[in-house]
């Protein structure tokens, strides 16, 4: 006797929203920028029906926008995964590239990081000194 498997889990709008942190606004924008890799399901009413695998793609895309990768970019990873198999190097390059960019910029955050560092040093010692006066002094 064969088991039909059960249906995949139905999630509204604003379920997808609170669990993927995107607004419902954003979540319809992302629609139809062609963002998602497969089609939102719609009830008999119209209403939106995501899936689990629709929310696993939205919280990569939010990881990928959070991290600085431009839309265009995301669009076309999308177009990519939504192709399917065949284009995985293309797809590997797309996000070396971001990886790249989004380590240059950690190595400049860590740069600015250490002179604030230094300079909470600076006002820290001098601070504990008494010996505020001449820091940055406009009028002396």
């Amino acid at each position: 006797m064969e088991t039909a498997e059960p249906p995949a889990e139905q999630l509204s709008i604003g379920e997808v929203a609170d669990r993927t942190g995107l607004s419902v606004h954003a979540l319809r924008f992302y629609e139809r920028e062609g963002l998602l890799v497969g089609p939102v399901q719609r009830t008999a009413g119209g209403r939106r029906r995501y899936t689990p695998v629709d929310v696993d793609w939205l919280l990569i895309c939010v990881k990928l926008r959070e991290s600085g990768m431009p839309l265009a970019d995301l669009k076309h990873f999308a177009e990519l995964v939504r192709r399917g198999p065949g284009n995985e190097t293309e797809r590997l390059r797309l996000l070396d590239a971001h990886q790249h960019r989004v380590e240059a910029q950690i190595q400049a955050l860590e740069e600015c990081r250490a002179l604030i560092a230094w300079k909470v040093g600076v006002y820290a010692e001098h601070l504990a000194h008494g010996k505020a006066g001449g820091l940055w002094d406009p009028t002396g």
